[in-house]
């Protein structure tokens, strides 16, 4: 593969829509635009949003769509190996809609936002040591994602990835109430805004906010922060429990923040993993950054047409 193959990466999740022009083998991304998703708006709204923004980018760039080497879309939902669209709890797509709404662009590669994600730190980030891994995203959603032998983990359905989706279901031994809340609804961006919000009305607008009113001393996001926290150190600790991976990875807004939130997360997952045989397994920052999950979707579709029936 020499250098100068170019691919688009379209990477959506609930709260941004990231596309850029990334060369390979490189994997540099080329050219980068940033645009909000509004899921609120509806599904088609969105989806034409991003036709556009695709269009933008290329006459940017002043190149066809038919100079692409593919186009690869990473989605905050779950998705079939075949590329089938299986859920709609942020946006309501399905694969017909991506591939009529972008038929300008050539056939579209769709994978599920988190393993793309975790194809680009095993190819070209902090998973490239390792035989196996596990990635974790922390940002507006909660997820996860196996990477053995450099691929990542697609199940027998392609339903993996939703570490934080189910309730939690723990009693309290002191009042008896059970809690039903989500991983996400307690340790997520849109979580940490919710729950400090309602001591401060108003006071953040983003996780980093909280995160930022928490290391400054605000006692309310101390107790959200820590709260949130411990279910996601001990969420990760049982996946590491479970799987035995050589190391964890960790992207997304919140999981790349740095300061008392990374020294806490490190040293609270290492509490909660039960085992001395992998309590001391490096803990890492995903190296591709925010732009995990475009460089990964831009890497599957170029896989895909490298390797046909290869997921």
């Amino acid at each position: 593969m020499s250098d100068g193959l170019l691919t688009l990466g379209l990477d959506v999740g609930g709260t941004k829509i990231a596309a850029g022009l990334v060369h390979f083998p490189s994997a540099r991304v080329e050219l980068r635009r940033q645009i909000p998703t509004h899921p609120g708006r509806g599904g088609a709204a969105v989806l034409t949003e991003l036709a556009q923004l695709s269009q933008e980018l290329l006459r940017e760039a002043g190149i066809p769509a038919s100079a692409l080497a593919g186009t690869g879309l990473g989605l905050c939902e779950l998705v079939a190996p075949s590329g089938e669209i299986l859920s709609a709890n942020c946006l309501p797509w399905k694969q017909h809609d991506v591939q009529t709404a972008l038929g300008f662009l050539g056939s579209v590669t769709v994978e599920a936002d988190v393993r793309a994600a975790a194809r680009a730190e095993a190819c070209f980030g902090a998973g490239r040591p390792f035989r196996s891994f596990l990635y974790v995203t922390v940002g507006t959603g909660i997820a996860s994602c196996l990477v053995l032998e450099g691929q990542p983990y697609v199940g027998a359905r392609g339903a993996t990835g939703t570490m934080a989706s189910s309730p939690l279901s723990v009693p309290c031994e002191h009042c008896g109430q059970t809690t039903r809340r989500t991983l996400e609804e307690l340790a997520s961006g849109p979580a940490l805004v919710a729950r400090y919000n309602q001591h401060r009305p108003g006071g953040a607008t983003s996780g980093q906010d909280v995160l930022s009113a928490a290391a400054a001393g605000d006692v309310a996001a101390q107790a959200v922060v820590k709260s949130a926290g411990e279910a996601l150190h001990a969420s990760v600790a049982l996946l590491v429990n479970v799987l035995d991976p050589e190391a964890v990875i960790v992207g997304g807004g919140l999981g790349l923040s740095q300061g008392p939130y990374w020294t806490e997360f490190l040293e609270a997952t290492r509490r909660h993993i039960w085992s001395d045989v992998h309590r001391d397994l490096p803990i890492l920052r995903a190296e591709t950054g925010l732009d995990a999950g475009l460089i990964g979707a831009a890497y599957s579709a170029l896989n895909h047409r490298l390797h046909p029936g290869r997921h």
